[in-house]
């Protein structure tokens, strides 16, 4: 039998996004002999499947906008703690971060590792745009890289602009699939991406607004939390066509959540930037009709009419519009459906990530 590859994660033990990596890691233990570093602590669910001894937690507060040079102090420690684990490999995940100390460990201390570096987002198409620092250093990492991994084309043609050679890409999926949907709610409309800025949630209103204008029987349940919530809950007040039909639900467990994308026959996400985003996979894996926001990773997944809507900047949705998909629900929820069959279940994109690991090794 192949003795197991040592692999190190490097990443934010306390996200929930290394959590689904250190879970399809460890069942494969036969393959992957892992171990993890966090930039701040660890998740109580990362510490119980992983023993003390194949931990390091480095204690510091990362800050993804910037401003993590504290960080590099922690370098000395680190190296000595990875030249006793003498990995194969080393997986940062967060280029412009995790991925500086992984090439920083091996280029400045000697740490005897390749380097397979996995993107997440903003690190390749928001930082490198910053300066011209970060885009020398985020140019430097993935050249430091022997292999990539991006979630959509998108992300992966920029980071070969960049300069990262061999890219694998699979999208940051589902771990199981859901239960096949039942009876759809035709009427009802949910959106649960970060009441923030960046996802434009005042456009999500927007848009159900102009629906509602001629739809009576339209409702929107809008999930999740952020800085803009009080000012979208004072708009939907003021509103005498919104109130009543617009429901704010805060923070939702994994259970409540999935019990919305059974229930919603429509779901709202209109970032102003974002590459495959798993709430849009989970909302197609459970036959909801994606309505999207134009952008290159998003039509990807969805062709503008045939599976659901992909809206131009600025642009509204009629009624009409959509009475296309409706009739065609279940055959669009099928369709959808099976593309995360295929393409965006991670337990299987991990195996095969780590049968690449093995023949580059």
């Amino acid at each position: 039998m192949r003795t197991p590859l040592r692999l190190v994660l490097i990443g934010d033990g306390e996200s929930p996004h290394l959590l689904k990596w250190v879970r399809a890691l460890a069942a494969l233990s036969q393959q992957v002999e892992l171990h993890a570093v966090s930039s701040r602590g660890f998740l109580p669910e990362i510490e119980a499947l992983l023993p003390a001894e194949r931990r390091l937690a480095l204690g510091h507060a990362m800050q993804f906008e910037g401003g993590n040079g504290g960080l590099l102090r922690q370098l000395p420690r680190l190296a000595r703690w990875l030249k006793a684990v003498r990995p194969d490999w080393l997986a940062p995940h967060y280029l412009t971060s995790h991925g500086t100390l992984a090439w920083l460990a091996v280029r400045v201390f000697g740490v005897q590792a390749r380097i397979a570096g996995s993107a997440w987002g903003s690190d390749i198409l928001v930082t490198p745009g910053r300066s011209a620092l970060m885009r020398w250093v985020t140019g430097r990492v993935l050249r430091a890289c022997t292999l990539c991994t991006s979630d959509s084309q998108h992300m992966t043609a920029r980071m070969r602009a960049l300069g990262a050679g061999e890219v694998m890409i699979f999208p940051f999926g589902l771990e199981a699939l859901p239960p096949a949907p039942g009876a759809k709610d035709a009427n009802l409309f949910f959106a649960n991406r970060g009441l923030e800025p960046i996802y434009q949630p005042q456009r999500v209103l927007a848009v159900f607004a102009a629906l509602a204008a001629d739809w009576a029987e339209a409702r929107l349940v809008l999930a999740h939390d952020g800085s803009l919530r009080a000012g979208l809950e004072a708009q939907v007040a003021r509103d005498r066509q919104l109130q009543g039909r617009v429901r704010f639900v805060g923070r939702l467990d994994a259970a409540t959540q999935a019990r919305w994308y059974a229930r919603a026959g429509w779901y709202l996400s209109l970032p102003q930037s974002d590459s495959v985003s798993v709430s849009v996979l989970e909302a197609m894996a459970h036959g909801c009709v994606p309505i999207l926001s134009d952008l290159p990773a998003n039509r990807e997944l969805v062709a503008d009419g045939r599976n659901g809507v992909v809206l131009a900047d600025g642009e509204v949705l009629s009624r009409p519009r959509l009475a296309a998909l409706a009739l065609r629900g279940g055959e669009v929820a099928a369709a959808n459906r099976e593309w995360v069959v295929q393409h965006a279940l991670f337990p299987r994109s991990v195996a095969a990530y780590v049968q690449r690991l093995q023949a580059l090794s």
